[in-house]
């Protein structure tokens, strides 16, 4: 199983990015999907998550309004859409594949998980 994440990079506050995430060798329609982020020094933490259908989502307090996720399960890809993006949303995003039920929130509910691509916001 392969995830890949891309799209990163240095952008201005204010300004946006689009991250995706390319999944290969798993029935990526069978699996719920979350992205993570991990500033240095901190723990990796919930970003959003997309269920296997997307037909349902779920978003971190902190990107409520600005952060929008979605798949396409033909193109084995899921998407995160960052608008207005802040300094403090500088992070390593990660993609993570998630098989069974539980909570979208917790790391250790997911099955796999991509290398992740750095987002750097400055001020």
């Amino acid at each position: 199983v392969q995830l890949q994440a891309f799209g990163g990079g240095l952008v201005q506050a204010g300004g946006s990015l689009r991250l995706s995430c390319a999944a290969s060798g798993l029935t990526f329609s069978s699996y719920a999907m979350g992205w993570f982020r991990q500033a240095p020094g901190k723990e990796r933490e919930f970003v959003a998550a997309i269920n296997w259908s997307g037909s349902r989502t779920e978003y971190a307090d902190s990107v409520k309004g600005r952060f929008t996720i979605s798949r396409d399960n033909n193109k084995n890809t899921v998407t995160l859409q960052m608008n207005s993006l802040k300094p403090e949303d500088t992070a390593v995003y990660h993609c993570a594949a998630k098989l069974y039920s539980g909570t979208y929130l917790y790391t250790g509910n997911y099955d796999y998980w991509g290398q992740g691509t750095q987002v750097t916001v400055s001020s």
